[in-house]
Parts: C-alpha cells; sequence; structure tokens
C-alpha cells in the first residue's frame, strides 16, 4: 500500500535552516507529482509546494517563496523540502503527499499525506 514516511522535524529558532525528507512506497514514485502541505496548531492543513514527477515546475506557497525549496531524488524515492529563514509562523506539522496541489486545493486532495513531522520555530 501507498506509505509516506516524513523525517528532520526539530525545534530550532528563527532564521535557522532545516531540511525534510519524505520516503516514498507502494507505488511509482518517479511518475507521481508530490507536494508538501502543514498544518499550523490549531489550523487546518495548508498547501505548501509541489514538485512535478521530473523534478521540474515547483510550486510554492506566497509565504515560501524565496526560503524554501522543494526537489526529488525519484532513484531513492525520497522527496525533500529545504527550508531557510524560518520564522515561528513556519511552525506546524510537515506532511508529504502525492499529487500536484496548489493554492487553491482543498484538504480532500491531501488524502495521501504521511504522519508528519514537526518543525517548531521559537526563539
Amino acid at each position: 500500500q501507498v506509505q509516506l514516511v516524513e523525517s528532520g522535524g526539530d525545534l530550532v529558532q528563527p532564521g535557522s535552516s532545516l531540511t525534510l525528507s519524505c520516503v516514498a512506497s507502494g507505488f511509482i514514485f518517479s511518475t507521481s507529482h508530490m507536494m508538501w502541505v502543514r498544518q499550523a496548531p490549531g489550523k487546518g492543513l495548508e498547501w505548501v509546494s509541489s514538485i512535478s514527477a521530473r523534478g521540474m515546475i515547483p510550486d510554492y506557497v506566497d509565504s515560501v517563496k524565496g526560503r524554501f525549496n522543494i526537489s526529488r531524488d525519484n532513484a531513492k524515492k525520497t522527496l525533500y523540502l529545504q527550508m531557510n529563514d524560518l520564522r515561528p509562523e513556519d511552525t506546524a506539522v510537515y506532511y508529504c503527499a502525492r499529487g500536484y496541489g496548489t493554492k487553491d486545493s482543498e484538504t480532500r486532495d491531501f488524502a495521501s499525506r504521511g504522519q508528519g513531522t514537526r518543525v517548531t520555530v521559537s526563539s
């Protein structure tokens, strides 16, 4: 079955960098568009970034543009999210999911997500 396992979350100070990873199994990763979504405390799921199956056409929510970078290694079946200049408002549980989400995606579009990894940005 489809399995997505996120890792890399941590407690960091504002301005820090962090890289999240998501290892996929149970489906053909190399032909699947992928995305990252997040859920801040007390809020709903928010789409963060998407990348096409071949690693092209990345897209980001406006609040992370210029700070986050999505990438993938199809040979390792792994999706990454490099996060720089982290801010307290980036605090959330981050999930990877199959599909190419956008700012207009709805919660139902994130149904295939993993169990998440927690990122806390605090001084």
